[in-house]
């Protein structure tokens, strides 16, 4: 998926994830979050987590993200909730990025593990920002039952990027962490999530037909479409983990 098509599929979504507002205000309140907080978004996204934790909690964030679009679209977000005095985001390689060591109270990267080359490397990734003892919030995608080999491909995923969810938990604990609470997707979120993409890329499709891009974006909408209805609703999990550091 290239940035542009992500880009325009995500363009309809506030949150670029599989949760709901309400659950992404759980999250917030499981955190315990108190003003002054500091926070660390990787691939932020359009910064919704850190602007409106920012308003309801009085915290205080950097989101690195290396789109530009989704990145005009969280500073407008914070300029709107009136937190732009309190976040900040950076166009930057969220996987390469370097700031101040240890020095966060909760570092996230939510449904970005891509940024380390899946969820081992980036948990390394986000303890060289945090605090000790802080928390760090990781969402990613486990396997419900293992899924038939032809999945896999369907997927556009490796074998051995995703595990059950009792083996997330146990590569959590292998990289020095501690799960201490969860925040899980369903299949209805799953479908909000991916199935919404689907109008969005189609009505985009309908209005751009003479785009040089037009074939490969219906190319990749139908392989999307099909991999989700096959594979992905049946075998595939995604949640929000919460790891004391």
């Amino acid at each position: 998926m290239s940035l542009r098509f992500h880009e325009i599929a995500e363009s309809g979504h506030r949150i670029l994830n599989a949760i709901t507002d309400e659950k992404l205000n759980l999250i917030g309140e499981i955190c315990r979050i108190k003003p002054g907080t500091r926070q660390l978004d990787l691939a932020c996204g359009k910064g919704e987590m850190l602007t409106r934790w920012a308003v309801r909690y009085g915290s205080h964030g950097v989101g690195v993200d290396i789109s530009k679009v989704f990145l005009e679209a969280a500073r407008e977000r914070a300029d709107e909730l009136g937190v732009a005095d309190q976040v900040r985001f950076v166009e930057a390689d969220a996987g390469t990025y370097e700031d101040e060591p240890h020095s966060y109270d909760i570092v996230s990267c939510i449904g970005a593990t891509w940024i380390g080359d899946g969820l081992t490397g980036t948990l390394a990734l986000m303890r060289r920002l945090l605090r000790p003892g802080g928390l760090a919030l990781v969402g990613d995608c486990y396997w419900i039952t293992p899924p038939p080999p032809e999945a896999y491909a369907s997927l556009q995923v490796s074998s051995d990027l995703f595990t059950s969810l009792s083996g997330t938990a146990k590569r959590i604990e292998d990289a020095g962490y501690e799960l201490v609470e969860m925040v899980m997707a369903n299949q209805d979120t799953w479908d909000r999530y991916v199935a919404s993409q689907w109008w969005t890329l189609s009505e985009w499709l309908r209005e751009n037909p003479d785009d040089p891009e037009a074939s490969d974006l219906r190319q990749f909408l139908d392989h999307a479409r099909r991999a989700h209805l096959e594979y992905g609703r049946q075998y595939l999990g995604w949640g929000v983990f919460v790891l004391r550091g």
